[in-house]
């Protein structure tokens, strides 16, 4: 055997080691993605979740300027109809399928392909990988014996077959399913479990932290609010995002919405809102279609500041005023009127009541009818 050949073997026995699948189980639990790409990651799977492709198309652009590989996508994607369904899940690639098109027409964008998975080695047990799969996530065997076609289907094809999938990590799709999950209602159980679960296949509670962050700047307060919830129960931390998420008006005004008004709740149709500010002043927010009744003041001017909204004021026999950001009322006193949210629109104003007398009061009357509420201009 000549010293060529020698090489030559040495070559080929070096190319067969660095073409080994590449991620071991340790690197199998970190994350993949630098922060702005787990932020974009994060935004992809939301807004898939979600179903809203125009949304869905923006982000993606957005990820793969971060560097994200169209197989990480496609394979998040791919993954996601385990959570979403088939339909959400199909939509979604064909809108990656499309963005991937266009930009391959941009010459200013560049596209990374990225690495298929590695191949399944002839060894490989579906049921068994899954197994030990859900059981690293879960933290402890999970047995589904209610529905045992399903408990085969989670551990055999979800986390059997598509976590074997090497092109992301256990971390990646543990972020890809708690962004997903926070974009729908009524799965807050899954939710919780999944924050649990990505803790358990390697996120850092800073790296949960950051799905909160990313939900809120890329897709909403709702979604931001559910994830924030879940992890901070998980994490044992203040819901802060979820706090001011609750304390918001329809999630856009700056002025805070307060406790339900249940003292004066019989004298509204619809829900209102009160939060006591310094100098006696009173941020009342109204719920669109909630007006208080017909009422007086006695032995006082009340004066209204509308901060957001539109609304409606009106006194009797008169046509209404429509109520609008810096709108002013001066009541005068013994002047029966209403005022409330028009319809469509939450409304917050300022109230305040000055030449308050001594025996002041108020004089609650009928409600706004249906009938009368209707006729305002729309």
């Amino acid at each position: 055997m000549n010293f060529k050949y020698l090489f030559f073997i040495a070559i080929v026995m070096l190319a067969a080691c660095t073409h080994s699948p590449t991620n071991t189980p340790k690197e199998m639990k970190q994350l993949s993605f630098n922060q702005q790409q787990a932020a974009c990651m994060s935004a992809i799977a939301c807004f898939e979740a979600k179903g809203d492709q125009e949304s869905l198309s923006v982000v993606i652009n957005d990820g793969l300027d971060a560097g994200l590989t169209v197989s990480q996508i496609k394979e998040a994607l791919s993954q996601l109809y385990a959570y979403t369904g088939f339909p959400r899940s199909l939509n979604a690639l064909g809108t990656l399928k499309a963005v991937v098109e266009q930009r391959g027409n941009d010459p200013q964008k560049s596209t990374i392909a990225g690495d298929d998975a590695s191949p399944l080695p002839s060894s490989y047990d579906a049921l068994r990988q899954g197994t030990d799969v859900q059981t690293m996530l879960t933290g402890q065997p999970f047995d589904y014996t209610f529905a045992p076609a399903t408990d085969y289907y989670l551990k055999a094809h979800l986390f059997g077959d598509i976590f074997a999938r090497d092109n992301l990590t256990f971390a990646d799709r543990e972020l890809v399913t708690v962004s997903a999950l926070s974009g729908l209602e009524g799965v807050e159980p899954q939710l919780l479990a999944h924050v649990k679960g990505a803790r358990n296949m390697g996120l850092s509670d800073s790296q949960l932290q950051d799905i909160v962050v990313a939900l809120l700047r890329y897709v909403g307060k709702n979604e931001a609010a559910r994830a924030s919830g879940a992890v901070a129960q998980v994490l044992g931390t203040t819901d802060e995002v979820g706090n001011q998420i609750a304390n918001a008006v329809d999630l856009k005004s700056a002025w805070p919405k307060g406790k339900p008004n249940t003292a004066y709740q019989q004298y509204f149709t619809g829900r209102s809102y009160l939060c006591p500010m310094q100098g006696g002043v009173a941020n009342v927010t109204f719920e669109p279609e909630c007006r208080n009744n017909w009422h007086i003041h006695h032995g006082a001017v009340q004066v209204l500041i509308c901060v957001y909204g539109r609304g409606w004021y009106q006194e009797w026999g008169k046509q209404a005023v429509e109520l609008r950001p810096g709108t002013v009322i001066a009541i005068p006193e013994g002047v029966k009127h209403w005022h409330g949210a028009a319809k469509g629109s939450w409304m917050q104003h300022l109230a305040i009541h000055t030449q308050e007398q001594e025996g002041a009061s108020n004089e609650w009357l009928e409600p706004v009818t249906d009938e009368q509420y209707n006729k305002l201009p729309r």
